[in-house]
């Protein structure tokens, strides 16, 4: 028996390994969760994409997903444990194996209650077919309980946001602000619109990194009209490190969603030690928000998002708390090797007794990968 993780995205791990050791980048987590546990790794790659694949992806997914699906089903067996990082791909796997020699299917659905992907739910067998769903919310752990009729001991909730505290980290240097910097960032559920009206005419600058290789651009929207104290762009890994260390604070401004929008850019932010303001949608948003971790203001209400900033930039003492409050939850319980560490660790004590690990990554291009030891700090430490 053997461990298999299906990524997304044809990620250059060997790469992302050597920049993220070179300070450049952040790490990427699955390369030290297959290092650990001795899986191999799928990523999409040549797959032929086939009339069948586009029609499958309208149920759920992308075409690629189920060329990628097509070619692992036929090599996976009820003695292979495979995670699988979103339900685009982790469904349409599940649909393709031998419904008599199934391997057992751990996956991170990131928004099931959504009408497309309840239907795909049913109409793919997918409780009869996968074995674990993880996911941070209560919420989304209910609906699937209900939903799919299945066990609790199916559904765990388990805190899959962390950031690399190694790469994003407070500045030792304190920023040369003209005036106050306002920072935000990221694309998907992103409401720029109304940061942009909450922000038109205070004595501030305000800078965006509004670009995410994960996000379609139908779920942000921007500003009809951008106010001059403001700026959108794309920023490289440590030009955003930079702005989180730079801003005085950051915002997070959401559309109502329950896909647990702005967690990335939350926890980086955070772990940069700088407080932020963020819109309360359902989930660990709102949960963060009711424990003291974040300020929350209503969806599409610039007048108390404008009232949340200008209440922080003038009471120095409540920044100081909420930075330091935030910077220790992300060392505490959203950190990347703690992340790692807890993963593996709810895997191997739920299949290990059933697996015998070889290690590889696969694709259509690149038949091996390996990572360093050295790359990473001992979990130990953690």
């Amino acid at each position: 028996m053997a461990y298999h993780i299906v990524l997304n995205h044809a990620f250059d791990l060997e790469g992302i390994a050597r920049d993220a050791e070179a300070d450049l980048r952040p790490r990427h987590c699955m390369s030290k969760v297959a290092e650990l546990l001795g899986a191999t790794i799928h990523l999409p790659g040549d797959e032929p994409i086939t009339f069948l694949d586009q029609l499958r992806s309208k149920l759920i997914g992308r075409p690629e997903d189920w060329a990628l699906a097509r070619r692992l089903a036929p090599q996976l067996g009820h003695e292979d444990v495979v995670i699988c990082n979103g339900e685009a791909h982790s469904f349409p796997l599940a649909a393709l194996c031998d419904p008599q020699n199934l391997p057992a299917i751990v996956t991170y659905p990131h928004n099931p209650i959504r009408p497309k992907a309840k239907l795909a739910m049913r109409m793919l067998g997918i409780a009869q077919r996968v074995d674990l769903f993880l996911t941070e919310s209560a919420i989304t752990a209910e609906f699937l309980r209900r939903f799919l009729s299945i066990s609790p001991s199916r559904v765990k909730l388990f805190q899959d946001q962390a950031t690399d505290i190694r790469f994003f980290r407070p500045s030792k240097t304190a920023p040369n602000n003209k005036r106050p910097l306002i920072g935000s960032g990221g694309m998907e559920g992103r409401d720029y619109q109304t940061l942009a009206q909450a922000v038109q005419d205070l004595d501030i600058d305000v800078r965006v990194s509004a670009a995410s290789p994960d996000a379609r651009n139908s779920s942000c929207v921007m500003p009809t009209q951008v106010p001059s104290n403001m700026v959108c762009r794309h920023h490289e890994w440590g030009e955003l490190r930079q702005l989180y260390q730079d801003a005085d604070l950051m915002i997070v401004p959401l559309t109502y969603n329950r896909q647990q929008s702005g967690l990335t850019t939350l926890l980086e932010a955070m772990a940069c030690r700088k407080p932020v303001i963020m819109t309360r949608i359902p989930g660990m948003n709102a949960d963060l928000i009711d424990e003291g971790y974040v300020i929350g203001v209503p969806p599409n209400d610039p007048t108390a998002l404008r009232r949340a900033i200008v209440d922080l930039l003038e009471n120095p003492e409540k920044v100081e708390a909420l930075a330091q409050r935030g910077y220790d939850l992300v060392l505490q319980r959203h950190n990347h090797d703690l992340y790692v560490n807890k993963l593996v660790n709810l895997i191997t004590s739920r299949y290990e007794s059933k697996v015998n690990p070889q290690s590889k990554m696969t694709t259509s291009a690149k038949s091996h990968y390996s990572v360093s030891s050295n790359l990473y700090p001992a979990l130990s430490k953690v």
